[in-house]
């Protein structure tokens, strides 16, 4: 992990849940950055808390990494791994007259709380031992950073702008705890340091940290990172994004939600940012154009249809073979079935936003006889339609078995009884799919074949579906 003069972003999510929407946006910043800079994007799993961190949200973040094809250079690295240079750092900082040891007990801790709140003021350590620097033998301590106290601390924030903190507004935070392991505010800046992260992006909500982080790498006379805190998304509403927002994990806008993970993607990369009016953007659009000067410094909002939109544009862009291969394991398919879902796609794409709508539209395609026709398609069966479908049924098993020849007869059923077409294709359709909406009708015959679909009609001409 040696430092580099080129540009370096780093992801690094708690394994404490699944990858959620604004950590998937917060990554693909990161990784824009780095690529476009053509620098590296590291991946780092902050794994201190480890009462809270899980095997399962840590596969879960990698899935929804490789799912969002944000390739990550080198292995993973988890935060667990270096805590001995973590407490190294903290020794240092102690030897340099930065930090110093805190014999303060839970109690007294709790007293100066409690005063705190009784004068109405915020709480800052005040710690009795903050200047003492004789070694108290066995008793139980905490290393705290020595904060400074004058003066100010500005962050010229590559999104927020210019940022200052009064430093007497800092305390004198924990970097090692009594039992020897690191705080998180200690192993994300000697992580950073010692991996070369040269820019921290991240979400706004780690603002105040970045002033506290900053004082330990003063402390340390390290480089300072380049800072961009992104504003969080929100919902619709205005409100702070929630699950009832859409603030789901990522496995669940592919798993249950059946989007598309360039559409996701995308959409993330809108969040926030722009290029003019630019809505739909490649992948190598968004490297070649993607920078820190175009985030805004407001809150996004989710807007889900947008998402569901955009979802629907990379559905009918999509290559059929592929959405097939997607789509057959929601219609439990076996591979001699997929070849009929992949020559059906040209239709069934044109009208679904989401692969669970793909699924929903080539059902029919696989339905067992006789057909679970919907109450909607049975209003449709009529005993004046199941003459008409009589006639159809009769003249479609004389023609060709093609989409020009098909719609010419059914065209000649109508007419020859007095009727415009859509009084016979509709019932056609509820008929051969159990419906009211489908592919075109044509487009079905061809697919479901001629066996099957004279059988259909044949069924609801003998066993009317009441």
């Amino acid at each position: 992990m040696s430092a580099s003069s080129s540009v370096v972003t780093r992801f690094a999510p708690s394994p404490t849940g699944f990858l959620h929407i604004g950590g998937a946006r917060t990554a693909l910043f990161n990784w824009l950055f780095a690529r476009h800079h053509g620098g590296k994007f590291l991946l780092r799993i902050e794994d201190t808390d480890k009462a809270r961190s899980t095997t399962e949200a840590i596969d879960a973040i990698l899935d929804g990494m490789r799912w969002l094809d944000l390739d990550w250079d080198g292995h993973e690295y988890y935060q667990s791994q270096f805590w001995s240079r973590h407490a190294e750092v903290a020794h240092k900082l102690l030897e340099r007259g930065h930090a110093y040891r805190c014999y303060m007990t839970q109690e007294e801790l709790a007293a100066q709380r409690e005063k705190a709140q009784a004068e109405r003021r915020p709480f800052r350590i005040e710690s009795p031992w903050r200047d003492v620097t004789d070694d108290q033998g066995d008793k139980p301590f905490v290393i705290r950073l020595k904060a400074p106290r004058d003066g100010e601390t500005v962050i010229e924030d590559k999104v927020q702008g210019r940022v200052a903190v009064q430093n007497v507004e800092l305390d004198d935070f924990v970097l090692l705890r009594s039992d020897g392991t690191p705080t998180y505010m200690l192993a994300v800046v000697v992580d950073d340091h010692d991996m070369g992260v040269t820019h921290v992006i991240r979400g706004d909500d780690h603002l105040n940290n970045a002033f506290r982080q900053l004082a330990i790498i003063r402390a340390m006379g390290w480089p300072e990172p380049i800072y961009a805190h992104v504003p969080l998304i929100h919902g619709q509403d205005g409100a702070k994004l929630s699950k009832r927002h859409g603030a789901l994990g990522v496995d669940a806008y592919r798993d249950e939600l059946g989007l598309l993970p360039e559409a996701v993607s995308n959409y993330l990369l809108r969040l926030g940012w722009g290029h003019g009016d630019d809505e739909i953007i490649s992948r190598e659009q968004a490297i070649e154009w993607f920078d820190l000067a175009h985030v805004g410094k407001s809150p996004s909002r989710f807007d889900f249809k947008k998402l569901e939109n955009l979802n629907g544009h990379y559905i009918r862009e999509a290559d059929d073979a592929r959405l097939a291969e997607l789509v057959a394991p929601k219609l439990g398919l076996d591979a001699g079935q997929k070849g009929l879902l992949q020559r059906a796609m040209p239709e069934l794409k044109a009208r679904a936003h989401d692969l669970n709508q793909l699924a929903e539209g080539a059902r029919f395609l696989f339905s067992r006889r006789p057909l679970d026709v919907d109450e909607a398609a049975s209003a449709l069966l009529t005993p004046e339609s199941r003459a008409l479908l009589t006639h159809a049924h009769k003249a479609l098993g004389t023609v060709e078995w093609n989409h020009d020849a098909l719609e010419q007869s059914v065209r000649e059923v109508a007419e020859a009884q007095g009727v415009k077409l859509g009084k016979l294709a509709q019932p056609l359709r509820a008929a051969l799919t159990g419906r009211t909406t489908s592919p075109g009708i044509f487009d079905v015959l061809a697919l479901l074949g001629k066996g099957e679909s004279l059988a259909r009609i044949e069924d609801q001409i003998l066993e009317p579906n009441e």
